[in-house]
């Protein structure tokens, strides 16, 4: 049985992945190494969705592009295989989730360029260092994400809408994670809205889109960061041919710290 706690750094658990003995989310995981989203799309949408995530940094910022067929992502971990390193993986065909494997080698293209997106379980390490409590990975779940109503910039064929991840936390806890996590503009940065999530168009915050729900006590604020699915909502509205990303929860770690990720 794998032993989450031995996973401390991005290196052991890209080889767990690898080996096929870590194939869950990663939440907790390697304190202090950033983690990643994962989209790869074929060269003649890759430019459009480069596009879309200039337009919308929130959700969608870009910590490397590889070159067209090349696996590695020589910026953030030069000795990782974006074919096999993350615990699962989502491929999708005209918008369609066809296939959820942990190895995609299989599917592996000369034209696949790959965008490696921070993630908001960056920061989650320093609001744990500051006293703030995590929900999610004090459940071991994986973090509630959600659809709203907000529409993202369009870029090209790319369009869709904002997904947010939600973690709650009393009202002091909530300032405090503000203070932090704009530190952390690489990966999502701030919060982008704090309690009434029906403003989002959230009806049920015990429903989630992606992920797993948590509770929310009576004295605490669902707090909304844009979170990196996004990119997965807009390949549903968009519909390329071929496309593959992380399965929620499930990224990738790479071999940067969090601290080189501060601001200020």
């Amino acid at each position: 049985m794998l032993d989450r706690n031995s996973l401390t750094t991005g290196q052991l658990v890209r080889e767990a992945c690898r080996r096929g003995t870590l194939t869950e989310q990663t939440s907790g995981l390697a304190a202090g190494f950033a983690q990643a989203n994962l989209v790869v799309l074929p060269q003649d949408v890759a430019y459009d969705f480069l596009r879309f995530c200039r337009a919308n940094p929130k959700p969608c910022p870009l910590l490397d592009v590889t070159e067209p067929g090349d696996p590695v992502p020589r910026q953030v971990a030069p000795a990782a295989d974006l074919r096999t390193d993350l615990p699962r993986y989502r491929v999708w065909e005209y918008g369609q989730l066809v296939e959820e494997p942990t190895d995609i080698s299989h599917r592996w293209r000369d034209d696949l360029v790959s965008f490696v997106i921070g993630c908001s379980f960056t920061f989650e390490a320093a609001l744990l260092r500051a006293g703030v409590p995590v929900r999610h990975i004090e459940l071991g779940r994986n973090v509630p994400m959600y659809r709203t109503n907000i529409p993202c910039q369009p870029a090209g064929l790319f369009h869709g809408p904002l997904v947010v991840s939600m973690r709650p936390l009393t009202p002091a806890d909530a300032i405090r994670a503000v203070q932090i996590t704009s530190r952390y503009p690489s990966v999502h940065g701030a919060p982008v809205h704090l309690g009434l999530p029906e403003q989002l168009g959230i009806r049920d915050l015990t429903q989630p889109d992606f992920g797993d729900a948590v509770p929310v006590s009576a004295t605490e604020l669902p707090v909304f960061w844009a979170c990196g699915v996004t990119p997965q909502a807009a390949i549903m509205t968009a519909r390329p041919p071929l496309a593959i990303t992380h399965s929620p929860g499930c990224m990738f770690v790479t071999d940067l710290l969090d601290e080189t990720l501060a601001v200020g």
